[in-house]
């Protein structure tokens, strides 16, 4: 809206992304919403869907870069919507964990922020609450391994004709260190089921208004 190219706002996006997840992983560690120590359950996770990324990521900016950002933009807005929907209607089910699941997640979560620059943190916690982890721990996960993630993107955008933008960037890159501790904090502060609603709602919702966005401007 703002008349920044798509192949210069994703590779800011993911620039900012890579400083913020990172901060935001460590915070949530610090106050105790996950525990990233050495060989633990959740870094393991958070160090599984990052080195998935590699194979999304790539395959998402090839995709990117000759694809038209409206139909990117309806595709992650349908998938966000419907997984929103699906984690409202399974409240009270209880999922067991399963990293067969959480590989092909994180594959298919990495390809969506490369082909787009969002998309990742709404399914990857979404996805993991499905697959059986508990929602404080899928935040924070989630968290770290976008940092992961998103320095891999701006990678790969470098070496296939991507640019920063200096305008661009810094503003994102502040807002997101702004947001680190109050993240952090408000995640602790909640019990599960109804940080599990707040995902569901916020989940569906983004997806929605993306939807709503494509539709009410030029498509295709």
């Amino acid at each position: 809206m703002l008349g920044f190219s798509p192949l210069t706002i994703v590779p800011s996006i993911l620039l900012a992304e890579v400083i913020s997840g990172v901060l935001v992983g460590m915070a949530h560690h610090k106050v105790g919403n996950v525990n990233f120590g050495k060989n633990s359950h959740h870094l393991k996770i958070a160090i599984l869907l990052s080195i998935l990324s590699i194979i999304g990521v790539l395959m998402a900016v090839m995709i990117a870069i000759n694809v038209s950002t409206s139909i990117i933009e309806l595709y992650i807005g349908l998938l966000i919507f419907f997984l929103g929907i699906i984690i409202l209607l399974t409240m009270q089910k209880k999922f067991k964990f399963s990293w067969s699941k959480l590989m092909a997640l994180g594959v298919f979560a990495s390809f969506n922020k490369g082909l787009s620059g969002a998309g990742y943190g709404p399914l990857v916690t979404a996805g993991q609450i499905l697959t059986g982890t508990k929602s404080k721990h899928a935040v924070s996960i989630t968290s770290l391994a976008k940092g992961v993630t998103s320095g891999f993107g701006v990678i790969a955008y470098f070496f296939l004709g991507g640019k920063i933008s200096w305008i661009l960037a810094p503003s994102l890159i502040t807002g997101a260190v702004i947001s680190v501790p109050f993240t952090a904090f408000f995640v602790k502060k909640m019990d599960d089921k109804s940080l599990r609603i707040i995902i569901g709602l916020i989940t569906a919702l983004l997806g929605l208004l993306t939807i709503i966005k494509v539709f009410s401007g030029k498509i295709f």
